[in-house]
């Protein structure tokens, strides 16, 4: 079926039926549900060159990756936002372009972009504390959601972020709960905007409960197997261990329990564990009973509220910045337990 045999079943003119299609605002919200649903029905799939030529958007949207070695974005929790978002973009009739660059080069990208006309709107990823990228995508007038927030930044935008902060105070008062006060924080790098707000949430609840924070069970670091492994055994060498850890990531984690297991420890017994980000497609926490407490929140739901929001903000270009905070629910697993008595 073509556009015009759909908008002749609609009993609608080809012009609106695209504009319905394509968000724009002079649609009434009835007449594009409308549209919407009978193009699902019949299975149309507009003609993506049609589109451009009719409008001179790109229909695409784009994602500029940065290459650190110290850097967040390699963390594979980057895929199940890209599958979440690719979803609503292949919806919408979208493509996704996705742009590797030096770190230096950055800016550079955005720009060139821009002046390309090579995508209609970006997600930027990564935020850190006064991010300059909120500032460089306004001035250049390039569309954008950011995945998190940025904290210090002056200027209003559109973002999807977790409750970071409440996450990792719920996460720590769950394990003082249990009876634990030697609390480990293994935290990712903490230039990065989330991982702020982690700590933040930490430290209250601890504050709280009447309890100092410790700087020798504070580490932060990439989100790796490796860098977990590694803060764990170091931690617990110490002459007076954590008897918990909070974590942000279950990549890390894995390194964590490693660390816990080479101490001749059990996991849930003699250490407790509470994770972030577990609901990963293709790195499952367990099957019937998850094998980590959690703070769970989706990243590919991020990925798809993220994409949604910016197609939103395409169609309605003058709308207000638009906010989404999403939050973590606890997922009680088999890696925390009471307290150990010391000897």
């Amino acid at each position: 079926m073509n556009l015009k045999q759909l908008a002749s079943q609609l009993g609608l003119s080809p012009t609106t039926v695209s504009r319905a299609l394509n968000g724009y605002p002079e649609v009434n919200e009835a007449t594009r549900e409308r549209v919407m649903a009978a193009a699902k029905r019949h299975n149309y799939r507009p003609d993506s060159r049609a589109i451009r030529l009719a409008t001179g958007r790109s229909m695409a949207i784009g994602h500029v990756i940065p290459v650190a070695t110290r850097h967040e974005i390699v963390n594979p929790i980057f895929s199940d936002f890209i599958a979440g978002a690719g979803e609503v973009y292949s919806r919408s009739g979208y493509d996704m372009l996705i742009s590797v660059v030096a770190d230096e080069d950055e800016e550079t990208a955005y720009r060139n972009l821009r002046a390309r006309g090579a995508c209609d709107g970006v997600i930027l990823h990564a935020p850190r504390l006064d991010d300059a990228r909120i500032d460089l995508l306004t001035e250049i007038g390039l569309p954008f959601v950011v995945h998190g927030r940025s904290t210090g930044a002056a200027l209003p935008y559109s973002w999807v972020d977790v409750n970071n902060r409440r996450a990792f105070e719920r996460a720590t008062g769950f394990l003082l709960d249990l009876g634990h006060r030697r609390i480990a924080l293994v935290n990712g790098l903490e230039f990065m905007d989330f991982a702020i707000r982690r700590r933040k949430g930490y430290l209250d609840a601890l504050a709280a409960r009447g309890i100092s924070a410790d700087p020798a069970l504070m580490a932060s670091d990439e989100m790796t197997e490796a860098r977990g492994h590694r803060a764990g055994r170091d931690m617990l060498s110490l002459p007076d261990p954590p008897t918990a850890f909070v974590i942000s990531s279950m990549i890390s984690a894995l390194g964590l329990r490693r660390a816990i297991e080479e101490q001749g420890l059990k996991l849930g017994r003699d250490v407790s564990v509470v994770i972030h980000d577990d609901d990963l497609s293709y790195l499952r926490n367990g099957e019937d009973v998850p094998i980590f407490t959690a703070a769970r929140s989706s990243v590919r739901e991020a990925g798809r509220q993220a994409a949604a929001m910016l197609l939103d903000l395409l169609g309605a270009p003058d709308s207000a910045p638009r906010e989404a905070l999403l939050e973590a629910e606890l997922i009680i697993g088999q890696s925390t337990g009471p307290a150990p008595e010391r000897k």
